[in-house]
């Protein structure tokens, strides 16, 4: 395989550092994430032009339930009011929203809206942003698994003939290619059970910046700067 060294197809973001801001700020943790929520317009009205098509964000995780109840409450409030509130501003700009995670957990007025926003967006092919709310990496594949198995014993799949194309279709994440860069904000170096199975090729960036001043120019810069990298996905470059 030849070397790649074009500008990202997808790129994945794990908006961290939202209760930091704040606190620094000395305002509440739940004013960072109303920030948080600020910027992820103006970062996938910035996708067009930057040649993404795709951006998947990382909006709240299997883990995230272990935050206080207050936080958690905030957070689901927060999430209804901005799938409400920019629901025809997706519709402007020509975004396909779509969610993964497990849905059984949220509240049954926030899957109505998703399940609203995802129809009412199915038709737009300008940028598709996917939002994974109550997700995992781990969980994904686990329920992946155990549809892939449910399957198996009906006689609808062959086991010997599973492998990595078979489960994939399995995966939230189905109708997405792989991400190609995957961002973290804030200065933390891991990447939080997400998107496990998807980036096994990803390029990574980690920046100390907090999600709040993520700005469309510091995602330019990476943008470009990814454009210089080699991505030989295990080859030798020629």
């Amino acid at each position: 395989m030849s070397d790649q060294k074009t500008g990202p197809n997808h790129v994945a973001i794990i908006m961290d550092g939202n209760g930091r801001w704040a606190v620094q700020k000395g305002r509440p943790r739940l004013f960072g994430h109303q920030a948080g929520a600020r910027r992820v317009r103006e970062i996938v009205e910035a996708c067009p032009d930057l040649g993404v098509r795709y951006v998947s964000i990382f909006a709240f995780s299997t883990e995230n339930w272990k935050r206080t109840q207050t936080e958690v409450a905030g957070l689901m409030a927060l999430f209804r009011r901005y799938i409400a509130k920019e629901m025809q501003e997706f519709m402007r700009q020509g975004v396909r929203v779509r969610f993964i995670g497990d849905r059984i957990k949220l509240d049954r007025k926030l899957r109505e809206l998703m399940d609203e926003v995802e129809e009412l967006t199915k038709a737009n092919t300008l940028t598709d942003l996917t939002i994974a709310l109550n997700y995992g990496g781990r969980d994904e594949v686990a329920r992946a698994s155990r549809r892939m198995a449910r399957d198996v014993a009906l006689g609808k799949i062959d086991p010997e003939t599973v492998d990595e194309t078979t489960l994939a279709r399995y995966l939230d994440t189905c109708f997405l290619p792989d991400p190609d860069l995957v961002i973290r904000t804030s200065g933390e170096a891991r990447i939080s059970n997400f998107l496990l199975w998807q980036s096994a090729y990803a390029e990574y960036e980690f920046i100390d910046t907090l999600w709040p001043d993520f700005t469309p120019e510091i995602f330019q810069g990476l943008i470009e700067q990814y454009a210089g990298r080699s991505r030989r996905f295990g080859a030798v470059s020629a």
